[in-house]
């Protein structure tokens, strides 16, 4: 096999979306466009566009009295379907040459670029209540970033190649997986909704793709981008309705052989249990990659800097509401410097403006639907009855437009508190004061109070202290973070994913990850090839 030339990406650039820019114009002219107009969006499978008489609203979660279209629920026939349909382009998807399924996906990362930006990044902020900031990070950058990067990372794992031996040409083949891949895919992050589908397909494999409900309005624009970048019909097929019936149809099919899921660790629980279950029905051993929930920590050592970790603490806790599986959710601060930091937390977290993302002044938007609502008040609540902590600022709440709830900040004598340990997935942190000698026992404390490890940050001005964090909390998260919030991993320089509950730790944006949807072929070709069994030594 002949040498391949890497492919080396570079990170999109992140737009500032100034006053009187052109990008923010034009998002905000797309914004308008779009939400005062409706859209009915069908099933994708195959060639066809489905359009089912049994259909859900589209509602904004910042104003969901405004309906801004339809989605189709698919029934048992239209997942079956979907299957066959991907089964049946199997073959010719596999054996298409890699270097276009390259030039497809980046063709899709420009068009996203350029000529669909303001349209899925408008789509973020409607569908998703996302601010303009936080929709072009994801939207937009995280989402370019993921489809070219898989390219290089794809080039690097077929050029490593076995040595050759003695008479011996030796080369690895990367093929795709022999039945179809299932995607679920979160609300939170249209990148992740994406890339879970586009990497496996950049692979060779086809795809069944289960957005989230409430990721649904930016899912049907990117399945636009890959049509329009020329990828071929049935190759990844989009699929909505009741999850329970899709995931029994799709993991009882012989043909299953791997699961993309981003989403709640108890779902993935689930899902691994079901195909434990069905084990000997499948052709072989489906590849399982999740990336699941998360009780993210900051700890705040005796030497760590004011400014420095309020702004962890405000970016990490409440950048997009707290709806991200790295939020900053449980926070430890030293005595020595509790009142300066809480009270330096307290006064910037007063400045946040909430309201409606179209409002560029807004730094927090609405929670994404009622059940989420629900949920996150119900926490609130029980901190309010409780006489182990107390509320030190929002607290409140309200749903008679859109599903906003105030930024949250609690404080607690005990670090085993409900909000503590459990993954809340909404505007609320939770502080602890330790005291400072005991700052090394604190870091066992923070290892064994969650579940969870995805993320993490240490924030110090002493070189000794992280290397002590680092070695007592190896475990404690996939991505550690030091001196900054544990939030906001970048294609590229920070692959991310986590362990224990959080997940398989596959490394979304890595090459670590396309390795799972590979399945290698070792062919070795014998030049002169012995023509008797006898060794020399037996001679």
């Amino acid at each position: 096999m002949s040498t391949i030339r890497i492919y080396k990406a570079k990170n999109e650039p992140v737009l500032k979306y100034l006053k009187g820019s052109k990008e923010r114009k034009m998002v905000v002219k797309s914004y308008n466009e779009m939400f005062n107009s409706k859209i009915d969006i069908p099933l994708f499978i195959g060639s066809e566009k489905i359009l089912t008489n049994d259909r859900k609203l589209i509602l904004p979660p910042h104003d969901y009295k405004n309906s801004i279209g339809t989605y189709s629920q698919a029934n048992e026939n239209h997942v079956k379907h979907a299957i066959k349909n991907l089964l049946e382009n199997k073959k010719s998807w596999s054996e298409t040459p890699w270097e276009k399924r390259c030039d497809i996906f980046l063709k899709a990362a420009d068009l996203i670029s350029n000529k669909y930006r303001s349209k899925i990044t408008a789509g973020t902020m409607i569908g998703q209540s996302k601010n303009i900031f936080q929709a072009e990070i994801d939207a937009a950058c995280e989402f370019i970033d993921f489809l070219r990067f898989n390219v290089a990372y794809l080039t690097e794992i077929y050029n490593e190649q076995p040595v050759n031996g003695e008479g011996k040409s030796n080369n690895l083949e990367y093929r795709s997986l022999e039945g179809f891949v299932y995607a679920i895919t979160p609300f939170n992050f249209t990148a992740i909704g994406g890339n879970l589908c586009a990497s496996a397909a950049l692979m060779g494999n086809v795809v069944l793709w289960k957005p989230s409900d409430n990721q649904i309005y930016t899912a049907k624009i990117t399945m636009d981008i890959f049509r329009e970048a020329g990828l071929p019909d049935g190759i990844i097929n989009l699929i909505t309705g009741d999850p329970k019936m899709i995931s029994d149809i799709a993991l009882s099919h012989p043909e299953f052989s791997g699961l993309h899921f981003t989403g709640s660790t108890s779902v993935f629980r689930d899902l691994w249990k079901k195909i434990g279950n069905n084990i000997n029905l499948y052709r072989d051993y489906p590849r399982i990659v999740g990336e699941t929930g998360g009780k993210d920590f900051i700890f705040c050592h005796p030497t760590a800097d004011i400014d420095t970790t309020s702004t962890a603490i405000i970016r990490g806790a409440f950048e997009y509401q707290g709806q991200k599986c790295s939020a900053a959710s449980r926070i430890y601060i030293p005595n020595s410097i509790s009142d300066n930091l809480i009270n330096k937390v307290i006064d910037e977290t007063k400045t946040i403006k909430m309201g409606s993302p179209i409002d560029f002044n807004n730094f927090m938007t609405a929670v994404i639907h009622a059940g989420a609502f629900e949920r996150i008040s119900k926490y609130i609540d029980y901190a309010k009855s409780s006489n182990e902590c107390e509320i030190l600022h929002g607290g409140n709440y309200d749903d008679s437009v859109g599903y906003f709830v105030e930024p949250t900040i609690i404080l607690t004598r005990n670090h085993q508190f409900k909000t503590m340990k459990e993954e809340i997935f909404g505007p609320v942190v939770t502080l602890y004061v330790y005291d400072d000698k005991n700052w090394e026992e604190m870091l066992d404390i923070v290892d064994n109070t969650s579940e969870y490890a995805l993320t993490g940050a240490f924030i110090s001005q002493d070189e000794e202290s992280i290397k002590i964090a680092l070695n007592k909390l190896r475990y404690s998260a996939g991505n550690f973070y030091v001196n900054d919030k544990p939030s906001g991993a970048v294609v590229g320089q920070q692959p991310f994913g986590g362990c224990r509950a959080s997940g398989t730790d596959d490394k979304a944006g890595s090459k670590l990850n396309l390795l799972r949807w590979v399945s290698p072929r070792l062919v070795s070709r014998t030049h002169n090839p012995p023509t008797s069994y006898p060794y020399d030594y037996m001679d």
